[in-house]
């Protein structure tokens, strides 16, 4: 190779290395980043943020105790204390479902029992639909807590309703999370 080629075929380097630099330019460009709670617009053409469409969600009423601590807590988290929206553009059927297992069975023989560990696992799935029924998002999330179960009857209630609870709130900081991702994207 002479010292003319040489010079060329490094030159050819060169626009192609400032090419490929204006192409990577070209696509980061393109990327947005933004917290996913903010209340402003995503892109010019979206008129609302996260939070505010977290707001414009109607959760319908649901059967259960532990599905309405998940309801309770959603709809707080949601419109930041404040009650549901009369007519929001979307509606949110929750189900949750409840699953109490046994985690340590303690046999002791002597007088002195010993409690016996159980776990409750909290099953939240949600689809959300617009006005017209178009299905938007849809999801289910799980979250356990574990609990002791002593032999005194309202102890163990008290101890499993308190682990159903905690599980609840811990769901409903789960479904907000995917929710707003979901609605992020939309």
């Amino acid at each position: 190779m002479s010292l003319p080629d040489a010079r060329n075929s490094a030159g050819s380097v060169r626009v192609a290395a400032r090419l490929a630099l204006l192409a990577a330019l070209a696509l980061a460009s393109a990327c947005t980043v933004r917290p996913l709670y903010s209340d402003g617009p995503a892109s010019a053409g979206v008129e609302a943020g996260t939070a505010t469409q977290l707001a414009s969600i109607n959760i319908k009423p649901v059967n259960t105790r532990y599905g309405q601590e998940v309801r309770n807590h959603l709809i707080f988290m949601f419109n930041g204390g404040a009650g549901q929206q009369a007519a929001a553009p979307y509606t949110m059927d929750l189900a949750v479902a409840a699953l109490t297992e046994s985690s340590l069975l303690a046999e002791v023989t002597s007088k002195d029992d010993e409690p016996t560990a159980g776990a409750v696992t909290l099953t939240g799935t949600y689809v959300i639909t617009d006005k017209t029924g178009k299905r938007i998002a849809a999801g289910k999330r799980n979250v356990s807590a574990s609990f002791d179960r002593p032999r005194q009857e309202f102890a163990r209630m008290r101890a499993e309703r308190d682990a159903e609870n905690r599980a609840a709130r811990e769901l409903a900081e789960l479904l907000r999370l995917a929710i707003a991702q979901d609605m992020s994207k939309g």
